[in-house]
C-alpha cells in the first residue's frame, strides 16, 4: 500500500463540475477512450528531442489488470479487454458496465449510471466492508485468504469480477481539495489517495480512479506492472479532456455541471456485488487492517508547493532544471541530517525495448563539494557556481549512461542473481546492494502539451508522491510543472527521530532559496 504503490492528483485550482457523479462519468468515459486508443496505436508516444520513440510496451498492461498475490510470488494477471468497472463505495462494491450492444456509453450515461449507485441504500453484507485491507497489508496473508476463502461459490464469483475490471472507481464519501490558507490541506489529499481508509481501496488493481465528494479527484497506481510516466501520461490525456484543455477537446460540462449528451436509452444498471464472508474471515481482515492502519499512523506525508520559481529561471541560470533540483535535495539533506546519503533517482531505459528504469546516482564527489561550499563563509559566488555547474553536468552526464544503458545499478543486480543461482556467494555484491537508499527520489514528467488553453496558475497539476524506501530515509517526488512552479512530495516514517517531512520540505524551499540567491547576486555584481 504505502511501499508499493504511489498516487497522484488533481488539477488543484480548477475543478470542472462538484458534481460528484458528472466527474466520475466522464473520467470513465475519458479513461476508455484512451485505452481505445492505445489498442489502436493512435497514442504519440514519448519522443526523446524530437528523434527516437521510447517503448510503449508498458501500455499494453494499463487496462484490465490485477497483481495476484502469490505465497511465494505475487503475478500479474491480464486480460485482452474488458467491458465495466468496478466501483466502490460506501464500504461496497458495484459492477458498473461501461458499453451498451457494443457501444461505450456517453459521459451523460455513465452519470446516470453512478448517480444511482450514490443513491443506492442497499446495505453493506457482512465482512463486505472491509475486504479492500487484503490488498493493503500482508501478501502472503493475502495469498492465504484468498486460496481459503475465494476459491469457490459467491466469493470466487464476485473477486473475479474485480480482478478483471477494465480498473477500479472508488466514489469516496469526504470532501478535499487545495486551501491556499492551509498547506496542510494539499498534503491531506495526497495521504488519501495514498491508503485512504486501508480498506476502501482495492490496491492491486493497475489503477484507481478516485473522486471525492466535491468532485476533485486522484489515481492511485499499482507499481509492478509499469513505472509512473506511462500512468502520468494517461493522466494528462484524462485531466486535459476533462478540463477542456487538451488540442481539440470540447466542453464536457454544462452551466449546472452535468455532464453533456443526449440518453437514448436506459442503460444497464449497474450491479452490487454479493459476498458470505465467514467470521474466520472477517477475523483475519481486522488483523490485517491493524497493521495496515499502523503503516498508516507510522507515515509522515508533505506537500510542497514552490511558487517562487521554477524551469524558467533554471533555465536562464543555463542548468539542467533537473540537475538543479536533484543539487537542491542534496543542500537540502545535508543540511538537514549533517551528511551525505546515497541517493536514488529513476531514469528510464525505455530507449531499449521492454526497458523500465535503472539508477542515477545523485549523491557524488561533485555535488559534495558543492554542497559544502554553501555553507563555507571562506568561499566566494564565483567559486560555489563553478562547482555547481561541475555538479550538474555530472549529474546529467550520469543520466545519460541511465538511460542508454551504461548505468551499473541493474547489471550489478543481474550479476547478484546469478551468483545466487549459481551459489556463489559475493560479498561485495551483498554490499552494495544492500545499502539503503536513504533518498529515494524521482521526478514526475509532464508532457507539456495540454497548456495551449488556459494560464498555467488555473492548470496546475500537482503530480503524485510515494512513501519512504528507508525507514530512516526520505522518499521525495517533485514536478516542475510551468515555467514558474515546483511541487515536491516528501514522505518519511514518523517512528525515526531523526527526520520529519514538513521541516525536509522546508529545507528543499531553502536551498532553492539559497540557489536563486547566489545567481541574481552575481548577476547584480557582474550589472555593476
Amino acid at each position: 500500500m504505502i511501499n508499493s504503490n504511489y498516487y497522484t492528483l488533481d488539477a488543484i485550482k480548477k475543478s470542472p463540475t462538484p458534481i460528484q457523479a458528472a466527474r466520475a462519468g466522464n473520467l470513465v468515459h475519458m479513461a476508455f477512450q484512451f485505452r481505445r486508443q492505445s489498442a489502436k496505436q493512435e497514442l504519440t508516444p514519448i519522443i526523446v528531442q524530437g528523434i527516437i520513440p521510447m517503448c510503449s510496451a508498458q501500455y499494453d498492461r494499463f487496462f484490465n489488470t490485477t497483481r495476484i498475490p502469490g505465497v511465494e510470488t505475487d503475478t500479474i494477471m491480464h486480460l485482452s479487454d474488458s467491458t465495466y468497472v468496478v466501483v466502490m463505495h460506501r464500504g461496497r462494491f458495484f459492477r458498473l458496465c461501461c458499453y451498451n450492444k457494443g457501444q461505450l456509453l456517453n459521459s451523460a450515461e455513465l452519470q446516470k449510471q453512478i448517480q444511482g449507485i450514490l443513491d443506492d441504500l442497499s446495505p453493506v453484507d457482512e465482512g463486505e466492508e472491509y475486504l479492500g485491507v487484503f490488498t493493503a497489508s500482508d501478501r502472503v496473508t493475502w495469498a492465504e485468504a484468498r486460496n481459503k476463502f475465494f476459491n469457490k461459490g459467491l466469493n470466487k464469483d464476485s473477486l473475479d469480477i474485480i480482478e478483471k475490471a477494465a480498473f477500479v472507481l472508488v466514489l469516496d464519501e469526504e470532501s478535499y481539495g487545495y486551501d491556499p490558507e492551509n498547506d496542510l490541506e494539499l498534503s491531506r489529499m495526497g495521504a488519501t489517495m495514498l491508503h485512504g481508509k486501508c480498506y476502501n481501496r482495492w490496491f492491486d488493481k493497475s489503477v484507481q480512479i478516485i473522486v471525492g465528494a466535491n468532485g476533485h479527484i486522484g489515481l492511485n497506481g499499482e507499481h509492478s506492472w509499469a513505472d509512473a510516466p506511462i500512468v502520468g501520461h494517461f493522466w494528462e490525456f484524462v485531466i486535459g479532456n476533462d478540463l477542456g484543455c487538451a488540442p481539440g477537446a470540447v466542453m464536457n460540462y454544462d452551466s449546472e455541471g452535468n455532464c453533456f449528451g443526449s440518453i437514448s436509452e436506459v442503460p444497464p444498471k449497474a450491479r452490487k456485488l454479493r459476498w458470505d464472508v465467514p467470521q474466520e474471515c472477517q477475523n483475519v481482515m481486522q488483523k490485517c487492517l491493524k497493521e495496515a492502519q499502523l503503516n498508516v499512523d507510522d507515515l509522515h506525508l508533505h506537500i510542497l508547493m514552490h511558487p517562487a520559481y521554477g524551469k524558467g529561471f533554471m533555465k536562464k541560470c543555463d542548468l539542467s532544471p533537473d540537475a538543479y533540483i536533484q543539487m537542491a535535495l542534496q543542500l537540502a539533506y545535508y543540511r538537514d541530517a549533517g551528511k551525505f546519503c546515497l541517493t536514488y533517482e529513476a531514469s528510464m531505459t525505455r530507449l531499449f525495448r521492454e526497458g523500465r528504469t535503472e539508477t542515477v546516482r545523485s549523491c557524488t564527489m561533485e555535488s559534495s563539494a558543492w554542497a559544502r561550499s554553501m555553507d563555507d563563509p571562506d568561499i566566494k559566488d564565483e567559486e560555489r557556481l563553478v562547482l555547481l555547474r561541475k555538479a550538474c553536468l555530472r549529474h546529467q552526464r550520469g543520466y545519460q549512461e541511465a538511460m542508454t544503458g551504461k548505468g551499473v545499478d541493474r547489471h550489478l543486480f543481474a550479476l547478484y542473481v546469478v551468483s545466487r543461482y549459481l551459489n556463489v556467494e559475493s560479498e561485495y555484491l551483498k554490499k552494495v546492494l544492500g545499502e539503503p537508499w536513504m533518498l529515494s527520489t524521482s521526478q514526475t514528467p509532464i508532457r507539456g502539451e495540454y497548456n495551449e488553453k488556459g494560464d498555467d496558475s488555473s492548470l496546475l497539476c500537482a503530480g503524485g508522491g510515494f512513501g519512504p524506501v528507508a525507514d530512516d530515509g526520505y522518499g521525495v517526488s517533485y514536478v516542475i510543472n510551468g515555467e514558474n512552479c515546483i511541487f515536491f512530495h516528501v514522505s518519511c516514517k514518523r517512528k525515526c527521530q531523526e527526520t520529519d517531512a514538513y521541516r525536509f520540505a522546508k529545507r528543499i524551499e531553502t536551498a532553492l532559496d539559497d540557489l536563486r540567491k547566489m545567481h541574481e547576486n552575481l548577476n547584480n555584481s557582474n550589472n555593476k
